[in-house]
């Protein structure tokens, strides 16, 4: 898959195809849904799946105080939409003058002029241009005026309610991360940088990365079982994600132990998924009763890895 970030010079096998417009933000199941049927119109139009995204989300341009934090950054984005068959995405540079086109402009400039679009799929709640003044209503009309195929694609429901982003950044904020996980194409993850810390887990035998400048939101404090990925290798991973009061330590840190692993990982990047969610930060009389606790989690990491193993295989 393509990743373009401007519109200028569009090569001519990303033209006329079938486009599709939005944050995409986690990319969950509505949004695969989405992807499905726009790789299916791109094959009767004989052309590519475009998807065109904001980067930054608008939303950080008009409003930056209200802004919430992503669930995905762009290059994630990119891996997830590139897993559900897409050609291209267009990541395009948002700023306040380009905020200032109306609906019209928005789609000569955009779907007919840039990508040439012989069809166009969206949700049922899109908007776009100024002042989100376009709507499917509107968006109908402009293709149907250019004799432009167009696909409206209802919500996915599950456990009754409507799958959005919004939804997900709700369960991950209350670290109800297995709930999230059956909403999402992929595990909830996030990406961060090892800085030190410390060095108590060495201590105690279990050695942690500590993770920094992570920019997409973080679940809720407690014990976390999941995995990570370092050099496109997988290793289970047993995450704390609060302070660590048994040693009198606050502020939010991001601790992850990798099982099996042996080697230096600071100032590395690494990825981590969230599975389950073990318990709470708890406060012990001292490290024996700690350290009995981190062995049954990670007795629990181990059993969370190896259950999804089993279920994508």
């Amino acid at each position: 898959m393509q990743v373009l970030h401007h519109l200028e010079s569009i090569p001519e096998s990303l033209r006329h195809g079938a486009v599709t417009i939005g944050n995409f933000d986690g990319v969950h199941l509505g949004h695969a849904q989405i992807i499905r049927r726009l790789v299916a119109r791109a094959s009767d139009a004989g052309g590519p799946a475009v998807v065109f995204t904001f980067d930054p989300h608008p939303v950080r341009i008009l409003r930056p105080r209200q802004a919430p934090l992503p669930l995905t950054c762009t290059a994630r984005k990119a891996e997830l939409l590139a897993e559900l068959g897409l050609d291209a995405m267009v990541a395009y540079p948002t700023d306040a003058a380009f905020l200032q086109w109306g609906a019209q402009e928005f789609f000569d400039r955009i779907v007919r002029g840039a990508l040439g679009a012989r069809a166009v799929v969206e949700g049922a709640n899109f908007f776009f241009g100024r002042n989100r003044e376009g709507d499917v209503g509107v968006l109908r009309r402009f293709c149907g005026e250019h004799e432009m195929a167009m696909e409206i694609v209802e919500p996915v429901v599950v456990d009754g309610g409507v799958v959005s982003s919004s939804r997900v950044r709700a369960l991950v904020s209350e670290g109800r991360v297995a709930e999230v996980a059956r909403l999402l194409t992929q595990p909830y993850r996030i990406r961060g940088q090892v800085i030190h810390g410390a060095a108590r887990g060495a201590q105690l035998g279990y050695p942690t990365a500590n993770l920094g400048r992570v920019a997409t939101l973080l679940p809720a404090e407690g014990i976390y079982a999941g995995r990570a990925w370092v050099d496109g290798n997988e290793w289970p991973a047993a995450i704390s994600l609060g302070p660590n009061p048994t040693f009198d330590e606050g502020g939010i840190k991001v601790e992850v132990h990798l099982l099996d692993f042996h080697g230096d990982l600071y100032d590395c990047w690494i990825e981590v998924d969230f599975l389950i969610r073990l318990r709470d930060i708890m406060k012990f009389s001292g490290v024996e009763e700690l350290v009995a606790e981190m062995q049954r989690d990670m007795a629990a990491t181990r059993a969370a890895v190896e259950e999804l193993r089993t279920y994508e295989i």
